[in-house]
């Protein structure tokens, strides 16, 4: 049975466990997968570059560090281990104040829907993270609307200070990709903790693999279009 998540595919082979577990916790791979939601939201509108650049460093700081941190030392389970909690909680806490500041600076400025996506946004952020509320946060439902949508719609309105037509276009199927991303996440995760068979976690990995680099692709090229004005 696995014990930890050091053995799964995004933790690098190399290095010391110590370095290994600090880029896991980060969960690379859905950082950037909700980063590219955001930023796909961002491009859809008006291609102001400052704005692409600061949606992405709100969701890389807020949730691949805040959240991911907080998870890995106020859920009910402790899949990195014991990790020094004061310390990463002060981590935490540091990374998703920089997050909101930069959120709250673009709300002020011309974007003041920023501050309904932001009380929503960290909602989730905690109540998932901490499985307040006896867990009742922790699940699909609140990963696909958290994760999968309100990222695009951060993006649309940093923009345009609105939800567009593009922004509902791409949050339901980023909503449908998150979905996909998630259902193959567990069902990898539990084949890695119960030792299941080498050849469907290996295509379960094959398929965590391509949506990652899918969305990275995706994209990028859709930026490439709308900067060259092709869409």
């Amino acid at each position: 049975m696995q014990v930890d998540r050091t053995s799964e595919w995004f933790v690098p082979k190399f290095g010391s466990k110590k370095f290994r577990i600090s880029i896991g916790i980060l969960f690379l791979p859905y950082t950037s997968i909700v980063t590219c939601f955001a930023a796909l939201g961002a491009i859809s509108g008006p291609l102001q570059l400052e704005r692409i650049i600061a949606i992405c460093v709100i969701y890389v700081l807020a949730l691949g560090v805040g959240a991911h941190l907080l998870d890995a030392v106020g859920g009910k389970t402790k899949p990195w281990g014991n990790l020094p909690k004061r310390k990463i909680v002060v981590i935490a806490l540091s990374a998703i104040s920089i997050a909101f500041s930069v959120g709250i600076y673009f709300a002020f400025l011309d974007s003041p829907w920023l501050f309904l996506i932001g009380v929503i946004e960290g909602f989730f952020l905690f109540a998932y993270s901490l499985e307040l509320f006896g867990g009742k946060f922790h699940n699909n439902i609140s990963t696909i609307f958290s994760w999968g949508i309100l990222p695009v719609f951060a993006g649309s309105i940093i923009q345009t200070n609105s939800i567009t037509f593009e922004a509902i276009v791409i949050a339901t199927i980023t909503g449908l990709v998150t979905y996909a991303l998630i259902t193959t996440s567990r069902q990898y995760k539990l084949l890695k903790r119960d030792n299941g068979d080498p050849h469907i976690i290996k295509k379960k990995e094959c398929i965590l693999k391509l949506i990652t680099i899918g969305v990275i692709v995706t994209t990028i090229i859709f930026f490439i279009m709308r900067y060259y004005n092709v869409v």
